[in-house]
């Protein structure tokens, strides 16, 4: 027997509380998380293990996964998902005035509903952002079109390092992303793709194959217990951890029959250098505004790295997100920002079309940027996390700050450089700029 709990109802969300958690969508949410969660203490327990590894030798557990096999491809994606130029990042849907001017948009494919880095889990937020999603999928949203005629709702649940601590199930509170999920798929899921939009999902934060493969087998498991056909639901991974950039074909072919392809993510990808390999002074990392960029060879070869496996595998590889505040008015700032993302972008498109790359080593991925800390980048980074801290307090996963959008992913690259550099003594490398 299964004792599904609440231990606080919030407020002012009654009514969409009560058309989220329904009899039937409690019993899927129990279900799913009944049948998964021997998989997900071995997650936890085989990520905790991978840390005290290398904590002796980091070296050593960065080393390229090879596959056995060599002849197979991701499995076709349908019509509307075939050509992917444009998708919106970061819109929390509790923020409802930018998710309905996202779903009016015409010029772009993909809106990234974002429940992770642009959002702050309040309880209310939650049910409020899942409920919106709820009303955009079943055309309850004034102003806004039929589902199949908005750009496709790529919906990203938290991170397994999340937890839902407002619901339990036998006394044990549920991990965030099942919590997401489950309510997003359940409630979404069919009209979606009756509407030939999906469902498809952004997952974050993945360190190895072993969780690429659960994710997969929950795909598998809601299309049965949904009736949705084999194949119908959709992923793109974002590689934004050290762990799994040496394991993406793997990823990918864990996918294969749910996969919409890999995802780069720069700021979290180099927290996670720092992260997971904080005692080893070869991983520091310099002042990020000044010599962290996709120029540099270790990032540069992770995003050929990825284009390079995609399209061997038959899909698409997508970049980053541009997190900039496009000025109002035509001004020279206004000039240097489209000039800037031009660039940025063209750089990425021409390594896309670049179908014969040079081997990449292990080296590529692990030759950092030389240089030093910088006073204008320890009080930035300084600026940064503690104006995190407050826009979380005040339930806002995002802020703007010097025309640029920071949210958990800006901030923990913020936050562990600061503890890097104290932790290894980068104040000898201390230069004025």
């Amino acid at each position: 027997m299964k004792y599904f709990f609440i231990n606080t109802w919030p407020k002012g969300l009654e009514q969409e509380f009560n058309q989220l958690l329904t009899r039937d969508a409690i019993e899927f949410l129990v279900d799913l998380v009944g049948k998964f969660e021997n998989c997900i203490e071995d997650l936890y327990n085989r990520r905790l293990q991978r840390k005290c590894q290398q904590q002796n030798n980091p070296q050593k557990t960065l080393k390229f996964l090879r596959l056995n096999t060599n002849d197979w491809k991701v499995a076709p994606v349908n019509g509307r998902l075939s050509n992917r130029r444009l998708d919106l990042g970061d819109v929390s849907p509790s923020n409802l005035e930018h998710f309905t001017a996202a779903l009016k948009c015409t010029d772009i494919q993909g809106i990234q509903v974002d429940f992770d880095d642009g959002h702050c889990p309040t309880w209310f937020n939650q049910i409020y952002g899942l409920h919106n999603v709820y009303k955009a999928t079943h055309n309850l949203l004034s102003g806004i079109p039929d589902i199949s005629q908005t750009p496709i709702l790529m919906l990203r649940p938290r991170a397994w390092n999340m937890i839902e601590n407002n619901c339990s199930i036998n006394g044990k509170c549920i991990p965030g992303p099942l919590f997401d999920y489950s309510l997003l798929i359940f409630h979404n899921g069919r009209k979606l793709q009756q509407s030939n939009s999906g469902p498809c999902f952004y997952l974050s934060k993945l360190e190895n194959y072993h969780e690429a493969k659960l994710w997969n087998d929950i795909f598998s498991w809601s299309e049965i217990k949904l009736g949705l056909p084999y194949g119908s639901i959709k992923a793109c991974v974002l590689i934004e951890n050290i762990y799994a950039c040496f394991e993406m074909e793997r990823i990918l072919y864990e996918l294969k029959d749910h996969s919409l392809g890999l995802n780069c993510g720069i700021w979290d990808y180099a927290a996670s250098i720092i992260s997971k390999f904080a005692n080893d002074k070869l991983f520091v990392l310099p002042d990020r505004n000044k010599y962290v960029n996709m120029n540099q060879r270790f990032l540069k070869k992770y995003l050929q790295l990825v284009i390079k496996i995609c399209h061997k595998r038959g899909i698409h590889a997508t970049g980053g997100m541009v997190a900039k505040l496009l000025p109002k008015i035509e001004t020279e700032d206004y000039k240097y920002f489209i000039n800037s993302v031009l660039e940025s972008k063209l750089m990425e498109i021409q390594e896309g079309i670049d179908g014969s790359l040079k081997e990449i080593t292990e080296k590529d991925l692990l030759t950092f940027p030389k240089g030093g800390v910088t006073i204008e980048g320890l009080k930035h980074n300084i600026c940064v996390s503690i104006l995190f801290i407050y826009n979380w307090l005040n339930g806002k996963g995002h802020f703007i700050l010097r025309g640029s959008v920071e949210d958990s992913a800006t901030a923990e690259i913020s936050r562990s450089q600061i503890w890097q550099w104290i932790r290894h003594a980068e104040k000898k490398f201390l230069m004025i700029s």
